[in-house]
């Protein structure tokens, strides 16, 4: 009898703790699946959206091979105002700009160049965005504006950031900076990024023709 009146306490006692406690463990597994139910709907949202940016950029690379330079335009504000939290377009832009550099329109590549540069997500993208837009400047002779947007930590672009550099400077006539630059660009530590041979000839082809500037300045 004692162990049928313990049996019947547990029975009671877990009632009442089911009376007490139920709700919450019904809510917790409903809630469990409204969740899984939300992130596979997320999840197929964002792959629909993906593929239909992926479609939208495969027309806007269709209308540059056409020629159609105002069609790829509308394709490139379609990405960006449907899609703007995706890499395509960040690409879009990227591609649009350097088209645009092929074609003379240097003010629409340096237009298309700062907006990826401000707006996309992608930390590489913008740096890549940035030193683009640092030679559209130096090609407009805008050598002032080309050296403040290089004026940045580039992290892993250092090599790049320091070839374009001095570039610039030799553009400015200015042979001291411009070694130090290309100097720069060789040693760092991810110089890999640059064509040493090409950074390497600029800098013989600056010590060649500068060598007594270069050598009384740096006295």
């Amino acid at each position: 009898m004692d162990e049928f009146f313990s049996e019947k306490e547990q029975i009671e006692q877990m009632r009442a703790w089911w009376r007490d406690n139920g709700w919450y463990v019904i809510g917790g597994l409903v809630l469990g699946a409204l969740s899984l139910f939300g992130w596979n709907r997320f999840n197929v949202h964002e792959n629909s959206q993906a593929e239909a940016a992926s479609a939208v950029y495969v027309e806007l690379r269709e209308a540059i091979i056409d020629d159609d330079l105002a069609d790829a335009r509308n394709h490139l504000e379609q990405l960006r105002e449907s899609y703007s939290g995706s890499p395509y377009a960040d690409q879009g832009g990227l591609l649009m700009a350097v088209i645009r550099m092929d074609a003379g329109q240097m003010e629409g590549a340096e237009e298309d160049l700062r907006y990826v540069m401000d707006e996309t997500s992608d930390p590489e993208l913008s740096m890549i965005a940035r030193l683009r837009l640092a030679r559209v400047l130096a090609h407009q002779k805008d050598y002032s504006d080309a050296l403040v947007t290089l004026d940045v930590n580039p992290g892993f672009f250092s090599g790049r950031f320091n070839e374009v550099r001095g570039d610039i400077y030799v553009a400015l006539s200015d042979p001291v900076s411009a070694r130090n630059s290309y100097n720069a660009a060789l040693t760092a530590p991810v110089s890999d990024q640059v064509d040493r041979n090409l950074v390497q000839m600029k800098l013989e082809s600056l010590l060649e023709t500068g060598n007594v500037i270069v050598d009384e300045v740096a006295e």
